[in-house]
């Protein structure tokens, strides 16, 4: 399978509609969906739907996003607590975040791929 990496794939791919994914929960601002190339058994990505490239850049007028941004993270990993009893959420910055568009992980289990 080809590799693609793209600066921003939320932006090109997801919130376009070109590469589908499955929801779990969508508010006005926050897509959470399952990862299209899962790392964990259980794995979950969070994102704005406003392009911000990271936690580190967020401005004072995007905190209302930022609170819906943590509701939702906050409902994912209640449930994925509830069914797993456990669960990891996480975010990367500067040269670890691969995608330029802040996105969180809330996942569970042993790491499928590399």
């Amino acid at each position: 399978m080809a590799s693609f990496k793209f600066e921003d794939f939320y932006c090109v791919e997801v919130l376009s509609g070109h590469t589908p994914v499955e929801r779990v929960i969508e508010t006005e601002n926050v897509l959470a969906f399952y990862h299209t190339h899962p790392f964990y058994e259980e794995h979950i990505v969070v994102i704005p739907k406003k392009h911000i490239q990271s936690i580190i850049t967020v401005q004072q007028d995007e905190m209302d996003i930022i609170k819906e941004i943590f509701d939702v993270i906050k409902e994912v990993a209640i449930k994925m607590n509830e069914e797993f009893g456990a669960c990891t959420v996480s975010t990367n910055i500067g040269e670890y975040q691969s995608n330029k568009h802040m996105h969180w992980h809330v996942y569970y289990g042993n790491r499928i791929r590399d």
